[in-house]
């Protein structure tokens, strides 16, 4: 897997204290908003977060302050051109349990009110795809009521970070917003295809997606021992039993299904055959499960999560990612360090936005910045494009209808028709 390019640059940007436009980055985590900001040209002043692994892990990487705060309305922020954030997801996200009393979901409404207080010129805002069914769409609604009614004009979509250079099919909602003016959003510049609903969000994308072989073929083999790893955090723990023998079965692409079912997972076992009717899992049940895959070198990663270490055996190799493989494939740069025990580190990673993709969001807000002038009073809700496929669940489309309504915005019938307006 030698001779092939990385995704982004190995080098930390420094700070640029001449950058003309200024953000804050709110439950900033690893700071992967942050990195993609500055790279294209955005001073970051301040970032919070309330996880100590977190603020730990941005001050190890950026020389600018994080301070470690639990974020609420009453938070005083300093006068910026942006805010940008993507509140804690766990309690609506399909990766894990779903729990619409979860107390994390309320920062939703928390990110709106201190866009709506304090202002800024423009907001970013993103989060998993389970954002826009949770509760049935009332945190849709939670963010944009407020900024609307503040005089935003909004762009709310789910994007593949594939389709922007990230070597990672990972489908995110994104929510831009401009105050008095209408912001444009990114258009793709990757294709992706492979994943469900990919060639309807190419648009003018001409470039390959990065495979999994591009981003990591630079890499040193990593070590089994921690302390004699070529790089920070590349090394694994061995496979063991069972884990080696389904590792040795499973050619690329194959995953727990395609096993003999004597080497399934009790818990596999168990959800295999679970039928989720209306494609929203119901409270305490994550989505469908994988079990154990085997990835593709010639074809993006599939989505790194908080579990990936224990989900994913590399293309070639019967062994799992390592860390750092799981940071690179998230497109943040080899010499990223990362803070607190294995688990924090891989959570961190498994919750960051791409900064490749914040990076791609930024150059267009910079552009729109520099060219945009308050003119309206009034905000509105710009495009709603809830899903890259055809068709969707009858959940979404429930949630989709309300909305649509809720703020008179049109689909067109067609729910990518306004993905390349």
């Amino acid at each position: 897997m030698a001779g092939c390019k990385k995704p982004v640059s190995s080098e930390v940007v420094e700070q640029d204290s001449n950058t003309a436009f200024t953000v804050v980055d709110l439950f900033c985590g690893a700071g992967g908003v942050s990195l993609g900001f500055q790279r294209a040209g955005f001073r970051v002043v301040t970032a919070y977060d309330a996880w100590l692994p977190a603020v730990e892990t941005y001050q190890s990487n950026f020389t600018h302050d994080c301070q470690q705060i639990e974020i609420t309305r009453a938070l005083e922020l300093p006068p910026v051109d942006v805010i940008v954030g993507g509140p804690p997801c766990q309690g609506f996200s399909s990766a894990g349990t779903r729990r619409t009393d979860d107390a994390r979901n309320t920062l939703v409404s928390v990110f709106a009110s201190l866009v709506a207080r304090h202002k800024p010129r423009a907001f970013v805002f993103e989060n998993v795809e389970g954002f826009l069914t949770g509760s049935h769409g009332s945190f849709v609604l939670e963010l944009l009521e407020p900024v609307i009614q503040a005089g935003y004009f909004v762009h709310v979509r789910k994007v593949n970070a594939a389709n922007f250079g990230v070597p990672q099919h990972r489908k995110r909602v994104i929510a831009i917003g401009g105050l008095g003016w209408e912001p444009s959003f990114p258009r793709s510049t990757h294709s992706a295809l492979g994943a469900p609903g990919a060639h309807l969000a190419n648009g003018r994308a001409s470039a390959p997606a990065v495979t999994l072989l591009h981003a990591l073929g630079d890499l040193p083999e990593p070590s089994r021992d921690p302390e004699a790893a070529p790089l920070s955090d590349h090394y694994y723990v061995p496979l063991k039993a069972d884990d080696l023998a389904r590792a040795k079965l499973l050619r690329p692409g194959e995953r727990m299904k395609d096993l003999p079912e004597e080497l399934w997972h009790k818990s596999y076992r168990r959800r295999a055959f679970r039928r989720v009717m209306d494609g929203t899992p119901t409270e305490r049940r994550g989505g469908a499960p994988a079990g154990i895959r085997r990835l593709k070198c010639d074809e993006p990663s599939k989505a790194i999560t908080s579990g990936a270490l224990r989900e994913f055996i590399h293309p070639s190799s019967d062994r799992p990612l390592s860390i750092r493989e799981c940071a690179i494939l998230q497109s943040f740069p080899v010499n990223f360090e990362f803070r607190g025990r294995v688990a924090d580190r891989i959570q961190l990673i498994g919750n960051a936005v791409p900064p490749l993709l914040a990076q791609c969001i930024a150059h267009v807000l910079q552009q729109d910045l520099l060219l945009s002038q308050k003119s309206k009073a009034r905000g509105a809700l710009l495009s709603f494009v809830p899903t890259l496929s055809e068709g969707m669940s009858p959940a979404l489309a429930a949630v989709t209808k309300k909305v649509t309504k809720r703020f008179r915005v049109s689909t067109g019938g067609r729910y990518q028709a306004s993905l390349w307006d």
